[in-house]
């Protein structure tokens, strides 16, 4: 069967869906490669996502937000505590939402109910025709792009959105390098219940061998991706529920009483290992990356998958602004321009900050306090980073007379 299309989106992750209806909303007609999407989909998921205000504002014009809503909790603080026994420690440091004029950070999504969310959005969009295929073969042209599908589907676009995870098959066949480096660490995601209300903030713990984030959920419970090292990791996903559970209320000293990690004992559990990723560029030969396929980064200060939204964000728009031939190069110039400066910024930063906490250097901890400790102290420095925080160059429009 050969297919004639405007884009293909590959891959039916959440950036993948984003990006096919971002793209059916601009008038394009899209195929959505990849494992099949059903509204049950992402539902053994126990991850959640913290998902900042510009993500939800690119969702709620996709009219998406009221049906992620009710699973959803605000987050109205975030709260940055140095639980490391080192020298020289950081002072805490809690961010809020009123401060800069905003009700709310974003909130805080269960994946399989945002999942969900997407599979049934992606049904209802008649410009959008899943193709339940991995695609077994790219060919770029110069004047289209052509993927085979395992089923031995063909489709022919002027444009590919490559959102094929972190090992993008798409990003190989646009020939564009990748350079990749690792931590050694791996993430720990459980949810748990707790006896005092955590007031709709989210706090993140900084310890010698990663951060150790609490983020709210709806009622008394939380979510709790717990970065260590990876034999720690995978040694802490086999504890009993009792033993894991006093050891993360005591890892957060019983801020939020007494801990309880819901019942399931490993299958509860996930563990997730870390690894970073850049690549050279974010377009080529008529293929656009977005999601993982564009960054990856450990799970420090809730960017990743509000870099993949503000990638199909940018993707639609260029796309719209170029409708004659959205994969042209001069398209794909301006997606990488639009990009860069975001992905960059973002990954540098989360790098910074996690090679801040390995390290035990005095140089590195001495940074570290001082930059904490100027963000306590002034707060018109707390409000800027707080904006940049939401979107890169938010804090410095807000500086801008004419804003």
């Amino acid at each position: 069967m050969k297919i004639d299309t405007d884009i293909i989106v590959a891959g039916t992750g959440p950036a993948g869906l984003v990006a096919a209806l971002a793209l059916a909303a601009e008038g394009f007609s899209v195929a959505l490669a990849g494992p099949p999407v059903a509204p049950s989909a992402g539902l053994g998921d126990r991850r959640t996502t913290a998902l900042m205000k510009p993500s939800l504002d690119v969702l709620d014009r996709l009219r998406l937000l009221e049906a992620i809503r009710p699973q959803a909790a605000p987050l109205r603080a975030m709260r940055i505590v140095d639980a490391t026994a080192r020298l020289l420690r950081s002072p805490t440091v809690t961010f809020r939402a009123a401060e800069i004029g905003e009700e709310m950070f974003g909130m805080n999504i269960p994946n399989a109910h945002l999942n969900a969310a997407l599979a049934a959005a992606v049904k209802e969009t008649a410009a959008i025709r899943p193709l339940p295929a991995l695609v077994a073969r790219w060919t770029p042209r110069d004047e289209a792009i052509e993927a085979e599908l395992a089923d031995g589907t063909v489709v022919t676009a002027k444009l590919a959105a490559a959102a094929d995870g972190r090992r993008s098959p798409a990003r190989e066949a646009a020939g564009i390098a990748v350079k990749s480096w690792q931590a050694g660490q791996s993430a720990l995601v459980l949810n748990f219940s707790h006896t005092r209300p955590h007031d709709d903030t989210s706090t993140e713990f900084h310890t010698e061998d990663g951060p150790f984030t609490q983020v709210p959920l709806p009622g008394l419970r939380s979510s709790l991706v717990w970065v260590t090292r990876r034999r720690r990791a995978d040694e802490l996903a086999t504890l009993a529920d009792a033993t894991l559970s006093r050891m993360i209320e005591e890892r957060m000293q019983s801020m939020l009483g007494r801990v309880t990690v819901e019942p399931g004992g490993a299958n509860a559990r996930q563990v997730f290992p870390l690894a970073s990723a850049l690549p050279a560029r974010f377009a080529a030969r008529r293929i656009a990356l977005v999601g993982e396929a564009a960054h990856i980064f450990p799970p420090i200060g809730a960017q990743g998958l509000n870099l993949g939204i503000r990638d199909a964000e940018d993707l639609a728009r260029v796309a719209a602004a170029h409708a004659a031939d959205p994969g042209a190069k001069a398209a794909l110039s301006a997606y990488d321009r639009a990009r860069r400066p975001d992905i960059l910024a973002r990954s540098s930063a989360v790098d910074m900050l996690n090679r801040s906490l390995l390290s035990a250097m005095l140089p590195a901890q001495a940074a570290r306090a001082a930059g904490l400790s100027l963000l306590r102290i002034a707060p018109p420095l707390r409000a800027f980073f707080m904006r940049e925080g939401l979107r890169t160059g938010g804090g410095v429009a807000s500086l801008l007379p004419w804003k």
